[in-house]
């Protein structure tokens, strides 16, 4: 499938009605990963961002994972609508979740001090980077994906059942499959209340 670079853009949406069926072979997938991984910029070059995908089972694992999570902390007569939500996730093909080594921040920290406040920023922007490339090109080849965030709720299991190394930090989750729905048409504020020029 192709489409230019301003198209895939405007047409990115967070779809949260999608399916296992895809038409996109596993190796596709990973050719996005692998080039958005290796081009996506970082500063100083770190580098930092890791990467974990888990498709067919190890996705369906992953959201059982977090609805139980879940199932600890919302109460059971508000737990229908979680479950449903959680269960439109899991109904996807995979998930893709991301990640920033903290050896990679640290490293950095330590070599330039002046700017260690900042690395930490530094890498969750590029991790945005990361995560908005990989969702534009599933987009190109017709699936759709949404970010979603149960970090903390979630990351100390993530790392025991698949064995991730303890200086990855999970920053997000985005779960992708077949599109079922279409996105409701979405509002956008006037470009002039947003942007200024100046010359």
């Amino acid at each position: 499938m192709s489409k230019d670079f301003y198209k895939a853009i405007e047409d990115r949406r967070s779809f949260y009605g999608i399916s296992k069926d895809t038409t996109v072979s596993e190796a596709r997938i990973r050719e996005i990963i692998d080039f958005a991984v290796k081009y996506t910029p970082s500063a100083f070059n770190s580098q930092s961002a890791r990467v974990v995908l888990l498709l067919e089972k190890e996705h369906d694992k992953l959201w059982d994972i977090t609805k139980e999570a879940l199932r600890k902390i919302v109460p059971s007569d508000q737990f229908s609508s979680t479950e449903n939500k959680i269960n439109s996730f899991r109904n996807g093909y995979g998930t893709i979740l991301y990640f920033e080594d903290q050896r990679d921040i640290e490293n950095l920290q330590k070599q330039f001090e002046l700017y260690k406040d900042n690395f930490p920023v530094w890498s969750q922007q590029s991790n945005g980077m990361l995560q908005f490339a990989i969702w534009s090109a599933l987009g190109i080849e017709g699936l759709g994906a949404s970010l979603q965030h149960y970090t903390e709720l979630i990351e100390t299991e993530v790392k025991k059942e698949w064995g991730i190394q303890d200086s990855w930090k999970l920053i997000a989750q985005m779960p992708f499959g077949n599109p079922t729905s279409k996105p409701a048409e979405k509002e956008y504020k006037s470009l002039e209340e947003r942007i200024k020029v100046f010359k």
